[in-house]
């Protein structure tokens, strides 16, 4: 029989955990976010909010204020090469109010979230929560055990969603076991002081050498990406900074008076990137969702975009079960329907960039296609294509109406 809204558990504090949890508490069903992190300063993450999440958030009243925050916009995505620069996507023709992408530290950005959350009395956020086990009955998952200052303690829920990344301790734990797509590669990310006569207003490709360098404007920074072949980060290590200062100096001239700033190997951070996904995202009781369920690559900044389309369609599918305490696998089975194809052809693509990508790391040519690129910026009616998938993807997800409204009253 129904008994009331049913618990649940979200275990990962990133974009898609807090959005989920926020999108449950305004329907008035009891979360707990369990982060393991003790605060959100970590440094180099994610921090793209595209076109579809911006819409997402104006439709909770929530774009405006944030918007407020410290943040730039990218117009444009693009190659440069010594040779031409080529447009990739332009945002500056979206039909939408938000034509760009807008450039937050995900700090600030789960910050805001996290404080919309703590206004409703019946959810909270964990800091310092380190998940080590599942509750489990009958084949069914019904909840957590977490460790939090030394103390080991229960959570029972009767949902428990794992947003917790593309290392997911919870998937792990579950045994949906990650079948990997991709060869792979690494990126070292660092930052470089921005000038105000610097290029700005898009978030650029560099090729000019064995490797792939991306620039992205924060404001008073440049945050710099640095490819390099998969699991080579020892050598690149033991050769020092000095490569990747001439590399970026040769391959984007305006920076070469900067990179003297990248003096020793703690300024960079390392993100080990792969595309993969698990065949079930779900077990009864348990729910994979974003990286967790499927790591995408950053090329294109998809990752959160796919993540928070993710979580609007866990709170499509589940808030109603959820709010009538009548949860069955066949609702968890529908999120998964619901993202599965669009995800498998974005990874799809992902595959044949990171092939092209990894080329480049042996001296092969990356084969852009100008051509194609060019024939879409020039015809009226495809010009926004590039633009708009990689905005919203193939078939964006929103929230149902049903749910924008909040139907418990916030503090």
């Amino acid at each position: 029989m129904a008994s009331g809204p049913q618990d649940v558990c979200i275990v990962g504090g990133g974009p898609a955990g807090m959005v989920l949890a926020l999108l449950l508490a305004r329907q008035g069903i009891p979360v707990t976010v369990l982060e393991a992190a003790r605060d959100f300063e970590r440094s180099f993450r994610g921090d793209t909010l595209h076109p579809a999440i911006m819409e997402l958030l104006a439709g909770l009243g929530l774009a405006a204020p944030l918007l407020r925050l410290p943040h730039t916009r990218a117009h444009r995505a693009r190659f440069i090469t010594p040779r031409r620069t080529q447009v990739i996507a332009d945002f500056s023709r979206l039909r939408t109010p938000y034509p760009y992408l807008t450039v937050m530290a995900q700090a600030r950005f789960l910050t805001f979230l996290a404080a919309e959350l703590a206004r409703y009395p019946h959810a909270r956020l964990v800091m310092g929560a380190r998940v080590e086990g599942l509750l489990e009955a009958g084949g069914e998952v019904r909840g957590v055990v977490y460790r939090q200052a030394g103390e080991r303690r229960d959570l029972p829920a009767a949902l428990t969603v794992g947003t917790d990344g593309r290392f997911s301790r919870v998937r792990g734990l579950s045994g949906l076991s990650l079948r990997r797509l991709s060869p792979g590669q690494d990126v070292l990310w660092f930052a470089l002081p921005r000038h105000e006569d610097d290029p700005g207003g898009s978030i650029d490709l560099h090729l000019g050498g064995p490797h792939c360098i991306v620039t992205t404007d924060h404001g008073g920074r440049w945050q710099v990406g640095y490819s390099i072949r998969k699991g080579s980060h020892a050598e690149a290590r033991a050769r020092g900074v000095g490569p990747i200062r001439a590399a970026v100096a040769e391959t984007i001239p305006w920076l070469a008076g900067r990179v003297h700033l990248l003096t020793e190997w703690r300024q960079l951070h390392l993100l080990a990137v792969e595309v993969a996904r698990v065949r079930r995202w779900w077990r009864p009781g348990l729910l994979l969702i974003g990286d967790a369920a499927h790591p995408i690559s950053p090329i294109g900044g998809m990752g959160i975009n796919m993540a928070v389309q993710d979580a609007v369609a866990a709170a499509n599918h589940l808030c109603g079960p959820l709010r009538a305490g009548r949860l069955r696998p066949r609702h968890l089975a529908r999120v998964q329907r619901t993202r599965a194809w669009q995800i498998a052809l974005l990874q799809a693509q992902q595959v044949v960039q990171e092939r092209e990508v990894v080329g480049v790391h042996t001296g092969a040519q990356l084969h852009v296609p100008t051509a194609l690129l060019r024939v879409l910026h020039g015809l009226p009616g495809l010009r926004r294509l590039p633009g708009y998938v990689t905005a919203y993807g193939l078939r964006p997800v929103r929230l149902r109406r049903r749910w924008q409204a909040a139907r418990v009253e916030a503090g």
